[in-house]
């Protein structure tokens, strides 16, 4: 069976083998292996400013969505959106995605900065310019209601160094054990890979007992099983918010 160190050196080996640089006049463009939700190619790019690098989307992320119909032009998905970003040390510069880093910190910063991409990508997935709830919201209602204590958005440093953010962390009571949260709007293989990693790179850190689950969304399609199957070969528990009652005591306890 494959320990931590090898399932994160894999993930790197993949990352390295699946990432492409081409030069464009100052900037490099910087093609990764993670798809956006028009399965393409998330790109990046980097250029060095005085001592240090700046990596930005170029202003995609959000041109995009805006083409979608969801604009982020109201104080509560405006501060929705910079709660993300900070979670990721991202910053919005107009309507780019912008990350600076040193020599030293490149490798945490550009995946930072992809991960906050994909963050942002996911939670405004299907959001439409008069739809005013979304989907983490509704796992937030969801929990309240429970009565499950919770802290929203959790950062943790994990084994390889990197930053991890998770959206609820359930402490542990005296009938259950730390429970970790990530939610996700739109459940497809790189979200998927995305929570996996996240996970597999933060349990150590964790007490041994911690338990991480996925708020998979299953409102507008079908959630697969082999996304499913995936999260659970990582020992993280998918719940298909269909199904999410089936949860509930062991969220509250």
């Amino acid at each position: 069976m494959k320990t931590t160190d090898d399932l994160i050196r894999s993930y790197y080996d993949w990352l390295k083998a699946k990432t492409a640089w081409r030069e464009i006049n100052d900037w490099v463009e910087i093609t990764t292996p993670y798809l956006d939700r028009h399965n393409d190619y998330i790109q990046i790019y980097l250029r060095q400013q005085g001592n240090e690098w700046v990596l930005t989307d170029d202003g995609y992320t959000l041109a995009d969505l805006a083409q979608s119909g969801c604009e982020i032009d109201t104080p509560r998905r405006k501060a929705l959106l910079a709660t993300t970003l900070n979670g990721f040390g991202v910053q919005q510069n107009f309507d780019s995605l912008e990350i600076k880093a040193t020599e030293d910190n490149f490798p945490l910063r550009k995946h930072s900065l992809v991960q906050a991409i994909l963050a942002v990508n996911d939670l405004f997935y299907v959001a439409r310019a008069n739809v005013e709830s979304f989907f983490f919201e509704d796992v937030g209602l969801w929990l309240d209601d429970a009565d499950v204590r919770y802290t929203p958005r959790a950062n943790f440093v994990g084994h390889s160094r990197y930053n991890h953010q998770f959206d609820f962390v359930v402490p542990k009571s005296k009938q259950a054990p730390e429970r970790i949260l990530r939610v996700i709007n739109n459940p497809n293989k790189d979200n998927a890979q995305s929570a996996a990693f996240a996970w597999v790179d933060t349990k150590d850190v964790r007490p041994a007992d911690s338990l991480a689950f996925a708020v998979l969304n299953d409102r507008d399609r079908k959630v697969s099983d082999a996304v499913q199957d995936a999260l659970r070969s990582y020992d993280i528990t998918p719940i298909v918010w269909s199904k999410r009652e089936e949860f509930r005591d062991r969220l509250a306890a």
